[in-house]
């Protein structure tokens, strides 16, 4: 009885994989420039599953008399137009990273990964 216990265990331990879900992964990576005047170049850059990259134009933080609120909500609108399409498509968002480099205190870069996954058909 142990034993086939045991061998009942093992098959089902092996079979789970077999069940388990298998992802395909996209990336999309907003790049949004703090450079004062307007200096910079802000993208947003799409990785499809197939590695080919698309880029759509962000504006940048800062205009020539200071930082932007409009240009702000112009690439939250850009990016959640992007994030809606990819929904709309089976994507769904499973990270979200962030970060900034900058080498002084007056330029940079806010720099926002989204990977996306779906299930593989």
């Amino acid at each position: 009885m142990k034993k086939l216990l045991f061998v009942f265990a093992f098959l089902l331990f092996f079979a789970a994989d077999m069940w388990a879900q298998k992802y395909e992964y996209l990336q999309i990576s907003a790049i949004e420039s703090v450079v004062p005047g307007g200096l910079g170049r802000s993208r947003l850059i799409t990785t499809d599953d197939k590695g080919q990259l698309m880029e759509s134009n962000l504006e940048n933080f800062y205009s020539m008399v200071g930082i932007n609120f409009k240009n702000i909500r112009n690439n939250d609108a850009v990016i959640m137009d992007k994030v809606n399409e990819l929904a709309d498509n089976g994507w769904e968002l499973f990270l979200v990273n962030s970060g900034v480099e900058s080498s002084d205190n007056k330029t940079g870069i806010f720099i926002t990964r989204y990977i996306f996954r779906r299930t593989k058909e």
